[in-house]
């Protein structure tokens, strides 16, 4: 059952008064509170164990109120917010009056979408506001693509969660920096690099460190309790297998090309062929991993054009070095 117009309306009360709602987003669910509300953004650290260096997303119901929560906004990312939103693409931008600056990590920078879920937009145009809002999961794991998978993980830290079924979109808004002469992507995602290049009309660099700060940047991010190893896809079958054999619980990512092929491990998963498909289930096939018991998770990186930028990021990341490491 997804949210009606009365779940909107109280999470939106809840919203007001100062409380934290998940709800659903194209991408993924986020952690939301109100942007101008300096303890309740810091209630959304809290919940998530987030560092709170590390900035948030505002998210808007309408591109016309861009004007209110940013400053100097250059014509390109006019452009691409004509283009683009609603959708996954954030656009870094000079803070606004009313973003608060618990929301932004001190920065004089924001992040800056509107999503385009019919039920985040309900809620934010009942609640009125702009909606600060990280993934709606604990700092650095995977995140949540249902609302049962905000339950899980999140449960009574969340005042109210808003059910809009699973995510279309399933990995993270691109993350474009619009604050210079030079666009760049600082965090590929459900806009590809491709889109963005064909409206703007020259390449995008994708920079693998920035001095501006944005969701997403941490080595080890999107991350299953189990570990994850990267091998080229030719050898995922034969590293699987060592691990299993050497006391391994193993969790498989079998790429698209070496579909079929027999694999002795603890758990297999086949990738989907469609970027699409894949980037949708990527998070999914991560907590079934866990949810089964695997310790290690081998998997490839997919060729990195149209979503499978996104997919190799959200998975370097996974397999990054852990705070235990």
């Amino acid at each position: 059952m997804t949210a009606g117009t009365s779940d909107i309306e109280k999470a939106a009360g809840v919203l007001r008064a100062g409380g934290l709602v998940a709800f659903p987003t194209e991408t993924v669910y986020g952690l939301g509170a109100d942007a101008g509300n300096s303890a309740a953004v810091a209630r959304v650290f809290q919940a998530k164990g987030r560092p709170p260096s590390h900035p948030l997303i505002v998210h808007l119901a309408d591109p016309e109120h861009l004007g209110e929560w940013a400053e100097d906004v250059p014509a390109t990312a006019r452009l691409l917010a004509e283009r683009f939103w609603p959708g996954p693409l954030t656009l870094v931008l000079r803070r606004g009056r009313r973003v608060s600056l618990a929301a932004t990590g001190g920065l004089e920078t924001v992040g800056v979408r509107v999503p385009s879920h019919p039920v985040a937009l309900a809620l934010l145009s009942a609640f009125g506001g702009g909606v600060a809002a990280p993934s709606a999961n604990r700092f650095g794991s995977v995140s949540p693509t249902t609302a049962d998978h905000v339950r899980a993980e999140l449960g009574d830290a969340v005042d109210f969660v808003l059910d809009g079924g699973p995510c279309e979109v399933g990995v993270e808004s691109t993350i474009v920096d619009a604050t210079g002469d030079t666009p760049s992507i600082l965090r590929p995602g459900g806009v590809t690099r491709e889109d963005l290049e064909a409206v703007l009309g020259f390449p995008l660099a994708v920079p693998a460190t920035s001095s501006v700060r944005v969701p997403g940047q941490h080595p080890s991010h999107y991350a299953p309790r189990a570990r994850v190893v990267l091998v080229e896809p030719e050898k995922v079958v034969a590293e699987a297998e060592l691990a299993q054999e050497l006391g391994h619980r193993v969790g498989v990512l079998v790429p698209p090309a070496f579909a079929g092929v027999p694999v002795k491990a603890h758990a297999v998963v086949a990738v989907p062929g469609s970027m699409a498909a894949y980037a949708r289930r990527l998070y999914g096939f991560l907590r079934e991993l866990d949810q089964r018991g695997c310790d290690l998770v081998v998997a490839s990186v997919p060729e990195e054009r149209g979503l499978g930028l996104a997919i190799a990021n959200r998975l370097r990341r996974a397999a990054g070095p852990r705070p235990s490491d």
